[in-house]
C-alpha cells in the first residue's frame, strides 16, 4: 500500500484530484469509481476547479458509484444521485448517460443488485476507484462482518453508520436503514484504488487498517488483498500511526 500523508484536508483533496486527473488525461475513456460522503467533497471541488481550467475533459468518461440508499429516488435531496449531480456531475462535461448509480427504489432489489453487478462487468471495472473509510472500517456500505466474496448486495446499515450520516437528514429517523452497495468482491475488481481519510474521527480506523490483520470484522482490511492501493491521509487521521515506524 502506497501511503501519502498530508498536513491538511485540502492538500489531501489536491493529491486525490491530481491522481484522477492524470488517469483521465492518460485515458479519456476512463471508468472512474466514485464515492459519496463528506470526505470526497474536497476532491470533487478540486476536480471541478481543474475542469474549469481545462485540466481534463470528461466527455467520454464513465462513472460507477459505490452505493445508494434503499427507498430514495434519484430526485430525493439526500439520494446519492442528487449528491453526485450537485457536487460533481453538474459541473463537468460528463454525459449523464455514462454515470451509473444503483437504483434504491427498484421494485425487486435483488434483481437490481444483479443488474448493477452486470453494469460493473459491462462498463468497468473501474480503472480507478475512490473510497472513504467509516469509523467502523466500512468501505462502500459494507459493514463489519460482510463477506469479502460478496458482489453488489443489500445491506442493513449499522447504527453507527446511520448516526454518522444523520447530519445530512432532518433527523436520525429519516436516515434509511438499508442500502444497495457494491460488495467487497466488486470493489476489489478495480484496477487501482485510492482510499482517502481525514480528521481525528478516522484515526483509529486508519491505525487498525495499517496495523491490524485482514479480518471480515474490519471490511477495509480487504484492501490489503489488492495490488494497487494508495492511501491519502491527513495528519489528524494518521496521528496514531505517525511515529510508529
Amino acid at each position: 500500500m502506497n501511503i501519502i500523508v498530508t498536513e491538511t484536508k485540502e492538500q489531501l483533496s489536491e493529491q486525490a484530484c491530481s491522481i484522477f486527473e492524470a488517469q483521465v488525461k492518460a485515458d479519456p475513456e476512463s471508468v472512474l469509481g466514485l464515492a459519496t460522503g463528506s470526505t470526497p467533497l474536497g476532491t470533487y471541488e478540486k476536480l471541478i476547479e481543474g475542469y474549469k481550467k481545462g485540466n481534463a475533459d470528461y466527455q467520454r468518461v464513465k462513472t460507477l458509484n459505490l452505493d445508494e440508499y434503499v427507498g430514495l429516488g434519484p430526485d430525493h435531496p439526500e439520494s446519492y444521485r442528487t449528491f453526485m449531480e450537485e457536487n460533481l456531475f453538474g459541473h463537468l462535461n460528463i454525459d449523464a448517460a455514462n454515470t451509473y448509480i444503483p437504483d434504491g427504489t427498484a421494485d425487486d432489489l435483488e434483481k437490481e443488485c444483479l443488474r448493477y453487478e452486470e453494469v460493473i462487468e459491462k462498463v468497468g471495472p473501474p480503472d480507478i476507484q475512490l473510497l472513504g473509510i467509516g469509523e467502523n472500517g466500512h468501505i462502500g456500505f459494507n459493514e463489519p462482518g460482510s463477506s469479502f466474496d460478496t458482489p453488489t448486495h443489500i445491506v442493513e446499515l449499522a447504527a453507527s453508520t446511520r448516526e454518522a450520516n444523520a447530519r445530512f437528514f432532518p433527523s436520525i429517523e429519516d436516515v434509511p436503514k438499508q442500502a444497495v452497495t457494491m460488495g467487497i468482491r466488486s470493489i476489489l475488481k478495480s484496477k487501482r484504488i485510492v482510499l482517502i481519510a481525514s480528521g481525528e474521527r478516522k484515526a483509529r480506523a486508519i491505525e487498525r487498517l495499517l496495523a491490524g490483520e485482514i479480518d471480515e470484522a474490519f471490511p477495509a482490511s480487504a484492501l490489503k488483498n489488492h495490488d494497487d492501493v494508495t492511501l491519502i491521509v491527513d495528519r489528524n487521521a494518521y496521528q496514531f500511526v505517525d511515529g510508529k515506524g
